[in-house]
């Protein structure tokens, strides 16, 4: 993290670029709860650093990140296949493999917050099916999710505030600027109606065979379709929005720098 370049209007966020790598950043991360690569899309565009390899750490914690994901679905679908459709011994498999993550995550020093809210998301599901008797019903929570998610990306891109751009923007510390620009504001819409795709594609896949209680096709389908679908979309998403970003920032500069331009000629004109 660095101070912005002399000069430069304070408020207004430096972006380091392809073309001015010495430019860094002194902005806070965003806060809003979007989901995996996007909460720290803002962070990759504000570094130089190969996004094969950070955002796959930063955005989903590595291989561990995406174990602990699947795990629990992964042991509840192994039990339930190798029990004879047992779903009381299947639902405490899936809670003891989330408990197993959450003591790791603790053990880790992960934040308390991080560890109740994935133990959280696997008791809720097991709860549920518990208490309809549907395996099925284990996987209702994502489905859900999916279903929120989506429709949240499509309706902010149909009133043309599409969430991409919000949640980058936060990240940058220019939540609405990002209007102004037409071309940034066009990758920001055309990543965001990419977001809503792939919730809406996980339900088209998913919901079927939901409805059909194909528990095992269903659970490799959530796998399948989870963190990895999730990760391709974030860097399509990054490769995007990265360059549009870059020139609205060389803009601004070149804003920033005619305009001191101009103020130092007319304090120099005699009165």
């Amino acid at each position: 993290m660095t101070a912005p370049m002399e000069g430069a209007d304070p408020s207004r966020p430096e972006i380091a670029s392809d073309d001015d790598s010495s430019t860094q950043d002194s902005l806070t991360k965003s806060a809003m709860p979007l989901p995996g690569p996007i909460g720290s899309l803002g962070e990759e565009l504000r570094s130089d650093i190969p996004i094969q390899n950070s955002m796959l750490a930063d955005a989903i914690g590595g291989w561990r990140g995406i174990i602990d994901s699947s795990l629990p679905s992964l042991v509840f679908v192994i039990a339930y296949l190798t029990t004879s459709q047992n779903l009381t011994i299947s639902i405490w498999c899936a809670l003891g493999a989330g408990a197993v993550i959450a003591l790791w995550r603790l053990l880790r020093r992960q934040s308390l917050q991080q560890v109740l809210g994935g133990f959280g998301g696997v008791a809720l599901s097991a709860f549920i099916a518990g208490r309809t008797g549907n395996a099925a019903d284990f996987f209702l929570p994502g489905l859900l999710i999916n279903l929120a998610y989506g429709l949240a990306f499509a309706i902010s891109a149909l009133v043309r505030w599409p969430l991409v751009g919000l949640g980058v923007g936060a990240a940058t510390g220019d939540l609405t600027g990002w209007r102004k620009d037409p071309q940034l504001r066009r990758a920001y819409y055309i990543a965001t109606w990419l977001w809503a795709g792939m919730f809406g594609l996980k339900l088209a896949v998913q919901l079927p065979l939901y409805f059909a209680e194909l528990v095992g096709a269903l659970g490799i389908a959530k796998i399948v379709m989870g963190w990895p679908l999730m990760l391709i979309v974030g860097l399509i998403t990054y490769r995007l929005v990265k360059p549009a970003l870059a020139a609205y920032h060389r803009r601004q500069r070149e804003e920033d720098s005619q305009s001191d331009t101009f103020t130092a000629v007319e304090s120099e004109e005699p009165r």
